[in-house]
């Protein structure tokens, strides 16, 4: 990674784990799953799988949100309007049909993040850099996914709830209020160096998973 992509040790979290993850985001959006999905290459099965995928790592993260739930430090980077697991099970409820849990696959690249987060636990600079990477996607680049698969898959509403956010009607100040909170955590300088990697990390697993659904769905 270049000196150009990281930003200062002592600017805000926010600030240094955009920078950090810039080259490891790009990688990420940029791989052969997700460009054929958006350009209407693949199919709505394709994007169920993918739905499919989210399922353990949401579940995984929440839990480890609702143990944060009681430590000061990181109590308040939690979110209820944020929580996605109900959506993820609606959608695969639509795009399965009722007997979904019995119907998807999980990667074993899927089970890996999943367990890297659980992994992570009460750690709070980690937790903040699964929380960021997901979330925050989830109110950018997310937007983006609903739209093409609407677009290029003709689907409705149904089987896309993941990314309704209903209780956060305005993106952009809420994603305001979340770099906020992530830039008041008391965290060291060594935490914050922690977090950045961590998103790091996050960013690759979720590369990795992108792969091996690129490779289930050639």
């Amino acid at each position: 990674m270049t000196s150009s992509s990281l930003a200062s040790p002592h600017a805000p979290l926010s600030q240094q784990l955009r920078h950090g993850t810039r080259q490891a985001h790009e990688t990420a959006e940029t791989t052969g799953f997700i460009t054929r999905l958006m350009s209407g290459e693949l199919s709505v099965a394709a994007y169920a799988d993918l739905a499919a995928q989210q399922y353990p790592i949401y579940r995984a993260l929440e839990e480890v949100s609702e143990a944060l739930r009681s430590d000061e430090r990181g109590a308040t980077l939690v979110f209820d309007e944020l929580t996605r697991t109900p959506s993820i099970e609606a959608d695969l409820a639509f795009l399965f049909g009722p007997q979904w849990s019995e119907e998807i696959d999980i990667l074993p690249q899927t089970t890996a993040y999943a367990d890297r987060i659980r992994e992570i636990g009460g750690d709070l600079a980690a937790y903040a850099a699964h929380a960021y990477t997901r979330y925050l996607g989830d109110l950018s680049g997310g937007q983006i996914i609903q739209r093409m698969m609407q677009r290029h898959y003709e689907m409705g509403a149904e089987g896309l709830t993941f990314y309704d956010f209903d209780e956060i009607p305005k993106a952009k100040p809420f994603k305001d209020v979340y770099r906020e909170r992530l830039d008041a955590l008391p965290l060291t300088e060594d935490e914050q160096a922690a977090a950045v990697a961590e998103a790091q990390h996050a960013f690759a697993l979720n590369t990795e998973l992108f792969a091996a659904l690129g490779a289930r769905h050639s």
